[in-house]
């Protein structure tokens, strides 16, 4: 069954990246290329910038985007001790970016037809936690791609 830990495998929790927290929570749409310039090993910097390209419909720069943020996961990954398999929980907050980033890739490439690709980032998505898409599709919209973390939306409704 898919996102099963049938190996007894740990979780891969990865480190915390306050620093890009803080850089992408004060970046408006059109600075996130610089969080990403300043923190270009962050899966979830280069998620934002596939986020913000694919809501301007700029598909193919949001699949490079993502691709990098892949690969930048993979590396995070890997050095926290992932072999290729394994989960990777949402809940875990650093974990997000990467998860974002499989995400953007999978739904650029679905929009190119990279059919293959799509069905391989699925699969990849639901082995390392069966929740992730649909949390990304519920908490990330066009509107919120950025979501602020560790703080409560206190802005009122406009009258």
């Amino acid at each position: 069954m898919p996102g099963e830990n049938l190996l007894d495998q740990p979780e891969i929790l990865l480190p915390a990246e306050p620093e890009v927290l803080e850089a992408l929570s004060r970046a408006g749409r059109h600075e996130l290329d610089t969080v990403a310039a300043a923190h270009p090993t962050s899966s979830l910097a280069w998620a934002a910038l596939a986020d913000a390209a694919y809501a301007n419909g700029r598909i193919l720069e949001s699949y490079a985007y993502a691709r990098v943020g892949y690969h930048r996961g993979l590396d995070a990954l890997r050095k926290a001790g992932w072999r290729g398999q394994g989960l990777i929980p949402w809940r875990h907050q650093p974990n997000r970016g990467v998860l974002r980033a499989l995400y953007a890739l999978r739904r650029a490439a679905a929009e190119i037809g990279e059919t293959d690709e799509v069905t391989r980032l699925t699969t990849f998505l639901n082995d390392s936690d069966p929740s992730a898409i649909a949390r990304i599709e519920s908490e990330h919209t066009a509107t919120q791609l950025i979501p602020v973390i560790g703080r409560e939306n206190t802005a009122t409704p406009e009258h």
